[in-house]
């Protein structure tokens, strides 16, 4: 009994120590937070950009046919 209670009481010493074990896991928190924060915007900003891009590629495409179709619209007007 008084082995285990010495140990309970070691555990109680590795409790204390685990405060200032605590900072450390309160900064790998905040490192992992704030990667995420920073893997979310750079994601975010990537995805915006491919958007945009295939916006702009279909607006073109559109652009093109409808050019297209009005050109064929006036040579058949004009026959």
């Amino acid at each position: 009994m008084l082995k285990k209670s010495r140990s309970r009481n070691g555990g109680g010493g590795g409790n204390n120590r685990s405060s200032s074990g605590g900072v450390v896991v309160l900064l790998i928190v905040v490192v992992v937070v704030v990667t995420v924060v920073i893997t979310v915007v750079v994601v975010t900003v990537v995805a915006v950009v491919v958007v945009v891009a295939v916006v702009e590629v279909i607006v073109i495409v559109v652009i093109n046919v409808a050019v297209q179709v009005v050109a064929t619209f006036t040579i058949y007007s004009d026959l």
